[in-house]
């Protein structure tokens, strides 16, 4: 049950309906998740929206891997709704369904490519430590330049807003959908392992 009144269209106030339509007329076509919560301040929705749609859909990393960043991070927040989104539109991106069920599980991933455990360790690692390792970092730029390091930051502090207004105000999920992510077994945000990467055929054992 969400904590907030979340209105309907017929409801809501014209500086609320004007948002509204601006977003329905965009990338996203619905008004959905933590825009359900922030439309009760109309400006900063707007502005949410717009910020949200350039680092969703507009950023220069491949859609896989800026989907990975953003399930590491509901992952990390045990955000059933942002994880329940974005584990779909990973696995479309083309991201290993074996790599998000272990995210879902908080079980170390297997990559197949170098830059999937990229990302996910500066994901991992910013949300736990509040730092990158030098070397991850490196990595990372070093693959996609300094623009490319500076939005995946970006990504993943603005996810993890997200997931602190769904968190917060208890936005549900879609009628049906069951709850993707046990809480960790203290409570608290979760842990997430080191990944792993696979091994290329005929590495040594």
């Amino acid at each position: 049950m969400p904590r907030l009144r979340l209105p309907s269209v017929a409801e809501m106030t014209p500086e609320q309906r004007e948002v509204h339509d601006e977003v329905v007329a965009g990338v996203r076509g619905r008004l959905v998740g933590p825009l359900r919560a922030v439309i009760h301040s109309p400006d900063l929705a707007r502005r949410w929206s717009r910020l949200g749609e350039y680092l969703r859909f507009s950023t220069g990393l491949p859609k896989k891997l800026n989907e990975l960043a953003i399930i590491v991070t509901g992952r990390r927040w045990n955000s059933q709704l942002e994880f329940h989104i974005h584990a779909e539109a990973a696995r479309a991106a083309g991201l290993d369904p074996a790599c998000i069920e272990a995210i879902r599980l908080a079980e170390p991933p297997v990559f197949a490519d170098q830059a999937c455990a990229e990302v996910y360790e500066f994901a991992r690692q910013l949300q736990q430590a509040g730092d990158v390792d030098p070397a991850v970092h490196a990595a990372v730029t070093a693959r996609f330049g300094e623009r490319g390091v500076v939005e995946l930051t970006g990504v993943i502090g603005y996810y993890a807003m997200v997931s602190m207004t769904l968190n917060a105000h208890e936005i549900p999920l879609p009628d049906g959908a069951t709850p993707p992510l046990a809480p960790p077994p203290g409570g608290g945000l979760t842990t997430l392992p080191p990944c792993r990467l696979k091994k290329a055929a005929g590495d040594a054992a």
